[in-house]
């Protein structure tokens, strides 16, 4: 995944959305649970979540910095109960995790 962000000598430059393995199965319990009564929202919620995590890309400091950890380059976005914490890196963000909200992160 391609985005655009402005770096630090305001000069648009690319940068990358990367999903770690802990956060793809992440995506997969989800979408498992909520198909258990609903398929077609369990596909449209980990849309959304997807969605959200190409617009963190897009402002990656947009995020508050996760605080279970208080470290700038870790940071979360939401989508109503869902957390989506992701590592600020130099050429875009590694999302690291994916969960409901009432949980507290662990790494």
């Amino acid at each position: 995944m391609i985005c655009w962000m402005w770096s630090w000598n305001a000069k648009l430059r690319s940068c990358k959305l990367r999903w770690s393995d802990r956060s793809t199965d992440d995506l997969a319990n989800i979408y498992t649970f909520i198909a258990r009564t609903n398929p077609k929202n369990a596909k449209q919620w980990v849309e959304k979540l997807r969605n959200r995590a190409r617009s963190a890309a897009n402002s990656a400091l947009i995020g508050r910095v996760v605080p279970e950890l208080g470290q700038a380059d870790i940071r979360e976005v939401f989508v109503d109960h869902y957390r989506i914490v992701y590592h600020v890196e130099a050429d875009g963000i590694s999302i690291l995790t994916v969960f409901e909200g009432h949980q507290l992160f662990k790494l």
